[in-house]
């Protein structure tokens, strides 16, 4: 018991000093290609841990947060799961049908989820502030960001993901059949900022969209169908955006570039010149992550499969076949800490965990 206490410990201060330093923005250049994390030679293998994380009912996300806990979207039982490395369930909180998560640097965690109102069901985002209640998800205040007043003509728009970035802004996807309304179109990504009053509380003002964004397009910089939003552990506001929408590059990097002819965002990868930027390449991918060396994983639900791409967007791994226990069905999301990657294989109520191989 003393060893674990010691370990979990040692983790907790590493994570504890990354988030206080905050890397500079992140830059394809300053990757030393040598480092083993990075995995540009494309000989990864992973291998699943056990025992298997079940007891869940169609789970649509699962989260590391900045703590760590590990957070999951547990969506047909109605509820958020919060658990320790060891996949120890320390609280849960009800919420209807949550589909996605974030953490702030605040340690607020933010939740894609259902409100019922008016004799009527709207997706909502929430906020939830772990902090306040000694991260008892049970207890936490929790806050509704979204709808607001003007959203509830609009039933059939929905949120689907929501990044935080270093300084506390946040980003929300949404998408929905509207999109002909140049100024508010269904498929977007709102933007919020937070403040912190006097009083140690916080206010959620929406700033607007992310501009240049085509809410039907079928190529780059699309917001056609977003179906998560995954930001870098950096002082920057690039996201990776998965796409299940008509479109022929269905995850898309987007990297935000300050100059003085342009602010604004600019697509990473250009087509055509990786494994990840090829046209049909993903078929329905529902989460992303990015593990510290710039690593993409992608889950795809249509190909029953979890990819890992380099930083230039080259194909490592692809997985998810094989024996039946090992076998994905419809994976919705990906999560990755300290070498060990997190999948939330939605139809087969479960999270698996995984490792390299070359780490064990």
């Amino acid at each position: 018991m003393k060893f674990r206490r010691i370990i979990q410990l040692l983790t907790l201060f590493t994570v504890s000093i990354f988030i206080y330093s905050c890397m500079e923005k992140f830059d394809l250049n300053e990757i030393d290609l040598d480092d083993d994390d990075v995995n540009i030679g494309g000989d990864t293998v992973f291998v699943m841990l056990n025992p298997v994380w079940d007891g869940y009912n169609k789970p649509q996300d699962v989260l590391v947060g900045r703590e760590p806990f590990i957070y999951v979207a547990d969506t047909e039982n109605d509820r958020i799961v919060l658990l320790n490395l060891d996949g120890q369930i320390l609280s849960q909180r009800s919420i209807k049908k949550p589909v996605a998560l974030a953490q702030d640097y605040r340690l607020n965690l933010f939740v894609c989820a259902r409100f019922d109102t008016l004799n009527q069901s709207f997706s909502a985002v929430y906020k939830i502030d772990l902090v306040a209640a000694n991260h008892d998800l049970g207890t936490a205040p929790i806050k509704r960001i979204l709808p607001q007043l003007a959203d509830l003509t609009m039933p059939q728009r929905e949120y689907t993901g929501v990044a935080a970035f270093y300084d506390n802004r946040y980003y929300i996807s949404r998408k929905g059949p509207n999109n002909s309304n140049l100024v508010d179109p269904d498929n977007s990504i709102l933007i919020f900022d937070q403040k912190q009053l006097p009083d140690g509380s916080t206010t959620d003002t929406l700033l607007g969209r992310v501009a240049l964004l085509d809410p039907t397009g079928t190529g780059i910089m699309s917001a056609n169908q977003i179906s998560s939003l995954t930001s870098f552990n950096s002082r920057n506001y690039d996201i990776v955006v998965t796409l299940t929408g008509e479109n022929s590059f269905k995850a898309q990097w987007l990297d935000f570039i300050i100059s003085t002819e342009f602010t604004g965002y600019t697509i990473a990868l250009p087509p055509l010149e990786s494994d990840l930027m090829m046209p049909g390449f993903l078929n329905t991918p529902e989460g992303a992550t990015v593990d510290n060396s710039g690593n993409i994983y992608v889950a795809d639900a249509g190909k029953d499969s979890v990819y890992k791409f380099n930083p230039r967007g080259d194909l490592l791994t692809g997985f998810g076949g094989g024996p039946d226990l090992f076998k994905f069905n419809k994976p919705h999301a990906v999560a990755f800490f300290n070498k060990t990657l997190y999948v939330a294989d939605t139809e087969n109520n479960r999270i698996l965990r995984f490792i390299l191989s070359t780490d064990l």
